[in-house]
């Protein structure tokens, strides 16, 4: 018998208070929501999954699961460049999920919700004899017209990065102590970046009108730059040395020079990859101010159809890990 309420008891006690500040969502007393567009504005929807022993451990806390699931979904907002606006969420919950895991579960995404200004309005739980698996529907708005997209890039543009590359799978070599060798204080930043990373919602925004293509860095540097290249019909160069590292990444470098290859494309890292003409440059140190958010400029768009990385001494790079695929 596990200390688990009834699934009407649990959407009561658990989650319509999340939903409390949105009337489409009706306190999840009906069978959907209704959402209405701001006049002018056309909905975002993106889906993401997380399943456990695949994208988290089984040792990490409810707190920490739900901050990643809804902060995934919000880097896919920021990369289109929308504003956040609802979310429904599915859950499939295996035996031993009790009360007390549902309740720092859902206590962290009201916190999540009040920080990023998005709602609950509907979703389903089930029970499964497989792992703890979890689906978030997340909703946005952009002017009709302006959404960022991928397809965009052209010839000659600069390719831009924000925050710091390679932290969040990193991260995960410090969760799974396949990475043990650093400070207490950088172990423990590189864990934050993984767990919880920072969806650019604020950057997003601002790249609207000055960015030519743009993306999330959720399967790797390389792999989501592969994307961009591929829909948008170019190639790109990039340069190692430019790569913005934070300290404890640069610290894990010194001592695995190797580890390289999963900067380039162990993913998990929710920052914004986007291409601008070089007149976006000057605007760089007003954006970093408006959006609390570092930008690097990494590399440039190409007529040629692949994607060349340059070592710090301008010999070509051929990484082993490109990125993380699904299947």
């Amino acid at each position: 018998m596990t200390n688990r309420p009834s699934e009407f008891d649990l959407i009561a006690t658990y989650f319509a208070p999340l939903s409390a500040s949105e009337p489409g969502a009706f306190q999840l007393s009906d069978d959907a929501a209704i959402v209405t567009p701001p006049p002018g504005q056309s909905l975002v929807v993106t889906t993401d999954a997380l399943v456990e022993g695949v994208h988290f451990l089984s040792s990490d806390a409810p707190e920490d699961i739900a901050a990643k699931l809804l902060r995934v979904s919000l880097s896919d907002l920021a990369s289109m460049g929308a504003r956040p606006a609802s979310y429904s969420l599915a859950i499939a919950v295996p035996a031993g999920i009790t009360s007390e895991w549902f309740k720092a579960f859902s206590q962290n995404l009201a916190e999540d919700q009040q920080e990023f200004a998005i709602t609950l309005i509907g979703g389903d739980t089930v029970s499964t004899t497989g792992p703890l698996t979890l689906s978030l529907n997340a909703m946005g708005f952009v002017e009709t017209g302006n959404g960022l997209r991928r397809n965009g890039a052209q010839i000659g543009d600069d390719i831009w990065v924000s925050g710091t590359i390679g932290d969040g799978a990193l991260g995960l070599l410090v969760a799974k102590a396949e990475l043990t060798d650093l400070k207490s204080s950088q172990s423990d930043y590189l864990l934050s970046r993984y767990r919880r990373p920072e969806p650019r919602l604020k950057l997003g925004l601002e790249l609207l009108d000055r960015a030519h293509a743009a993306i999330d860095i959720s399967d790797g540097l390389i792999a989501d730059l592969g994307h961009i290249c591929e829909t948008s019909t170019v190639g790109a160069e990039i340069n190692i040395a430019d790569l913005p590292l934070s300290d404890a990444a640069a610290a894990a470098l010194s001592r695995e020079p190797d580890l390289i290859d999963l900067v380039l494309g162990g993913g998990d890292d929710y920052e914004l990859l986007f291409t601008a003409p070089s007149s976006f440059e000057p605007d760089v140190p007003s954006l970093k101010k408006r959006t609390e958010t570092s930008l690097t400029k990494i590399g440039s768009i190409t007529d040629t159809p692949s994607i060349r990385i340059f070592d710090q001494n301008g010999g070509e790079y051929s990484p082993v890990k490109k990125g993380f695929t699904h299947f």
